[in-house]
């Protein structure tokens, strides 16, 4: 089900473009302003200020409806089951993803997803036979993956990510809201505070369906040619490009440029 039309919860004047042309204190501030009030709120609260308060702008969900993409969904779609949701589909997902994403669409009432893909006429010019992700990893993932979601993304004042600081020394000192300052749109990490525990504990509390993938050995899912099991003890992310020094796909940006795990910043 997709709905193209969400109602601005801001005026005309604060469209995504236009906060891109803002300088950078302005922005900083107003991240700042969210941080402050709402610093020792819950995850659903969080979502409710990014959907609601005029500060936040007009803002989407991006999902990747991997291995813990189930919780935040769940807790988005006790706030707002027609958040606009940004699945990007490489069209090198595994079949299991795609299931499990109309699945989890049906299940949650969500009514807003929309499927984005990188134009055939474009994956024709610069993938012809599909095996760009062979010898180029960087480039794929910006062809198939960041190039189209940042298109996506150009109706909105920010988005909704599940990055959480457990997960990588970037990712450490991660805040509620923050500054994307490549685009000059908002993120919005809701559960930024949340342990590996809390994940586990909320899934089971709530008996949210797993990824079928995650029984197979696979803690951490993206595209099937670049991703492989985890063995027992192994970095839940070292099945992700294996062999490689990439930890990203790169949809994620500190001062224009792609964060890999454990970079300084």
């Amino acid at each position: 089900m997709r709905h193209n039309t969400v109602s601005p919860l801001v005026s005309p004047l604060n469209t995504a473009a236009n906060l891109s042309e803002l300088p950078a204190d302005p922005l900083k501030a107003k991240v700042d302003a969210l941080n402050a009030r709402y610093r020792h709120h819950s995850a659903t609260a969080v979502i409710e200020a990014a959907l609601r308060d005029p500060q936040a702008g007009r803002i989407a969900l991006v999902s990747s409806f991997g291995a813990e993409s189930v919780v935040l969904l769940h807790l988005a779609s006790m706030v707002d089951r027609n958040i606009p949701v940004l699945f990007v589909d490489t069209e090198m997902l595994f079949a299991e993803t795609l299931v499990y994403q109309q699945e989890l669409a049906e299940r949650l009432h969500l009514q807003n997803i929309q499927i984005i893909r990188a134009s055939d006429a474009t994956l024709a010019a610069e993938d012809p036979d599909g095996t760009l992700h062979q010898h180029d990893t960087d480039s794929c993932c910006a062809l198939r993956k960041t190039r189209p979601l940042q298109k996506a993304l150009r109706d909105f004042d920010g988005w909704i990510t599940g990055r959480k600081r457990f997960q990588s020394g970037t990712r450490a000192a991660l805040d509620f809201f923050e500054v994307e300052d490549f685009t000059g749109r908002i993120k919005v990490n809701p559960l930024a505070h949340w342990a590996p525990e809390d994940v586990r504990a909320y899934m089971e509390e709530n008996r949210l369906p797993r990824h079928p993938m995650v029984a197979k050995g696979y803690p951490s899912i993206g595209c099937a040619p670049c991703t492989s099991p985890v063995a027992e003890g192994e970095d839940p992310r070292s099945g992700r490009w294996r062999g490689q020094d990439k930890e990203e796909c790169g949809i994620h940006f500190v001062n224009g440029k792609m964060v890999r795990q454990g970079e300084k910043t």
